[in-house]
């Protein structure tokens, strides 16, 4: 069970979260405007759009869990980048598609370059870079041991 092949976010619409990904770079199959469900191609994963108060329903269709109304969920999704230039251009196509940058890219203590954004629904992401990265064939990052 060593792998995550699929992350869903419950949004509130569809269709307005299914541009901002597309317009922000993330790629789809997905033709229709207000589709039921939406899976981007990503290297490793794929993102998964499902509408949120269906997604509670799949948990626990007779008591479904109760729906956020905002704040800080304890979870982040993140992108890492080849460059401080590819973060600094992430961040201005977020900020174009109605993201709300809510930590400027900046250098960080742990030695890199980050940012955090908000997508229409609230989720945090992190965009990052450090110089000290690798990256596999499949541009995937490489996390050596600590020693």
């Amino acid at each position: 069970m060593n792998r995550i092949n699929l992350i869903c976010l419950g949004v509130r619409d569809i269709k307005k979260s299914l541009n901002f990904y597309r317009n922000i770079g993330f790629s789809t199959h997905e033709n229709a405007d207000e589709p039921p469900i939406v899976f981007f191609d990503n290297q490793g994963t794929k993102l998964e759009l499902y509408p949120l108060d269906e997604l509670a329903k799949d948990i626990n269709a007779e008591t479904p869990p109760p729906l956020s109304s905002g704040g800080f969920g304890g979870m982040t999704l993140a992108c890492n980048m080849k460059s401080k230039e590819e973060v600094d251009a992430a961040m201005e196509r977020v900020k174009q598609h109605g993201g709300v940058v809510v930590k400027p890219p900046q250098d960080v203590f742990w030695g890199g370059y980050s940012g955090y954004f908000q997508d229409p629904d609230g989720y945090y992401w992190e965009v990052a870079y450090a110089s000290s990265w690798k990256f596999d064939r499949n541009d995937m990052l490489i996390i050596e041991a600590r020693t």
